[in-house]
């Protein structure tokens, strides 16, 4: 019998930094940022803590940096405005809890467990918030989220689109962040927070709160967090397919993964990338564009993190 194990993979975001943008100075940063989200997460796993918790631990540190497209890094829409969206899974027994066009919430990973907690599956808006609010989870003003660099993007975006050019940096739609673990009693578990894409559309939502898009996990398969193009990641429903490939058609992690990112995914402008571990504690991190901040670790090894290839 398979002595039990634990395993974290984590990501920040596919495609946003191109190579040629990218100084040491900010590539030191993201790796330092990387590895404190990964101390969160595995604190809770190498004390023989849930899954669940992991993930939302590891989410937390990722919205808490501004390096990151959620919480407080996230971006603005077309308006000026942030609306933000998150989900959290727990793969034992399929209890799901999304989010989707919030602001407020410092966290908004911890308003999705709150949902997930209720007989919901997915709240919007206003409810959303107020429920942060009656459970007493902090708020936060517009100045707390607001970054200079995210809104100078809006505004190059803008542009953009009034000079009717096309949009070429991969910045602008991939900002996502997620986390999946294995624990040592074999659950797994999955979360995912976003500030959407640059310059969105108004209450305009991706894939990262719609279970079975980005944000997915089953004991018996694997658990999964995307980034990228949300509206080709709900289309081609990327993590139940890997999960199905895995269930149905006896594929490994790596394999079933890899077909989703790059055969489904890729050809359809579906641009990014995903994390998944799956019950053996297996770790799967493709990706279809230039980089993808991620970072993974398990028990008895060293963390690692990663931008490029």
């Amino acid at each position: 019998m398979t002595a039990p194990t634990w395993a974290l993979a984590i990501h920040g975001g596919a495609g946003t930094i191109l190579r040629a943008k990218m100084t040491p100075e900010k590539e030191a940063a993201y790796h330092e940022a990387l590895r404190r989200v990964l101390d969160a997460g595995q604190a809770v796993l190498r004390d023989g803590g849930l899954a669940v918790d992991a993930v939302t631990a590891a989410v937390v540190v990722l919205e808490d940096e501004p390096l990151f497209n959620a919480g407080r890094g996230a971006v603005f829409t077309s308006a000026g405005e942030i609306e933000m969206d998150a989900a959290v899974m727990d793969g034992r027994n399929r209890q799901a809890g999304a989010v989707a066009g919030i602001f407020g919430p410092k966290n908004p990973v911890h308003v999705a467990r709150l949902v997930m907690d209720s007989p919901q599956v997915m709240m919007a808006g206003a409810a959303a918030v107020e429920l942060a609010r009656k459970a007493g989870l902090p708020i936060r003003d517009r100045d707390y989220f607001f970054t200079e660099a995210r809104w100078n993007a809006l505004q190059e975006t803008l542009k953009l689109r009034e000079a009717g050019a096309a949009e070429t940096d991969p910045a602008r739609r991939h900002g996502t962040v997620g986390a999946v673990a294995l624990d040592l009693s074999g659950n797994l578990a999955a979360a995912t927070s976003t500030g959407g894409m640059t310059a969105k559309a108004p209450g305009r939502i991706g894939d990262t709160p719609v279970i079975g898009a980005g944000t997915f996990a089953d004991n018996a398969t694997c658990a999964v967090s995307a980034t990228g193009h949300g509206e080709i990641f709900i289309r081609w429903t990327a993590g139940a397919e890997i999960a199905a490939r895995i269930r149905h058609a006896g594929q490994t992690l790596e394999d079933a993964a890899t077909v989703v990112v790059m055969q489904d995914l890729m050809p359809n402008d579906g641009s990014g990338g995903v994390i998944a571990v799956d019950r053996a504690g297996n770790i799967a991190m493709p990706f279809n564009c230039e980089g993808m901040y991620r970072g993974m670790v398990r028990q008895g090894h060293e963390a690692q993190t990663f931008i490029y290839r």
